[in-house]
């Protein structure tokens, strides 16, 4: 389940890096998206939880901010079998998207884990100082200097909604640096193509663009772990979730949005 918290994380990543900003924003502040999770149990998909994420504008430490807050908890009946109670934080600056702060807590199963992420930028270097809790109480600090930026799973949403994609062909890899509190990892992406989807229990049909977020092993062999589709329009939403996890799959869709920019 700890994985699927962690994919479910991975759907508001959405598109990615080495493209040009777009001249307007894909969301603004009071947005708020909502989204079902289910499960795959025995060839039969139940649904497991919820997810919903909202977006106001703030400041931080006196600089105009974006505060990304995302809480994701199973249903009544899941927690018979597992408990998952996660919320995220984030402050992204308004001028340039760039991450101020990450926080993670997480109640999954009967652990509890934490993490925090501060960033600070001098001399064209992004330090991130990251403070992991783990769920024996021990504490994991690292405090690291890149020449590049480096996102954390709500900054890099924010971000990524707002670049163009117009000119993207099937089989494009995206790269990127995003920490988890508990250091710093490259991350890829692969854009599939357009595609429409149909949401579950709706008429509701949007095209997307569908991405590929993988993984590669010890022996540099790859292994696609998550497929996604997000709205193919000014907002970038993601709507669909594929999940492909060790012990079975899932899929995560949009339900609803409010306060959307377009």
């Amino acid at each position: 389940m700890r994985r699927v918290c962690f994919l479910i994380s991975m759907v508001l990543v959405s598109l990615c890096i080495s493209a040009e900003t777009r001249g307007r924003l894909a969301f603004r502040s009071g947005e708020v998206l909502q989204y079902s999770l289910y499960y795959n149990w025995k060839f039969i998909w139940v649904r497991a939880g919820s997810a919903t994420m909202s977006i106001l504008c703030t400041n931080y430490k006196g600089t105009p901010a974006y505060r990304t807050h995302l809480m994701m908890k199973g249903t009544k009946e899941a927690d018979g079998y597992f408990v998952l109670r996660d919320t995220l934080l984030s402050y992204t600056a308004c001028d340039n998207l760039r991450p101020l702060y990450y926080s993670k807590n997480d109640l999954e199963g009967s652990s509890h884990r934490s993490r925090e992420v501060r960033y600070s930028y001098a001399n064209r270097k992004c330090r991130v100082r990251q403070s992991y809790v783990h769920k024996d109480g021990r504490i994991t600090e690292k405090d690291e200097q890149f020449a590049t930026q480096v996102y954390d799973m709500l900054s890099i949403m924010l971000k990524a909604r707002n670049f163009d994609t117009s000119d993207w062909k099937p089989g494009k890899r995206i790269s990127f640096l995003m920490t988890d509190g508990n250091g710093v990892e490259n991350q890829t992406l692969i854009y599939r193509g357009k595609q429409r989807i149909k949401m579950k229990g709706s008429r509701k049909v949007y095209q997307c663009l569908k991405l590929s977020f993988v993984e590669t092993n010890g022996r540099g062999k790859e292994k696609e772990v998550i497929t996604f589709f997000v709205t193919d329009d000014a907002n970038h939403i993601p709507v669909r979730l594929d999940m492909y996890l060790r012990f079975g799959s899932a899929k995560a869709f949009f339900e609803a949005g409010r306060g959307l920019a377009h």
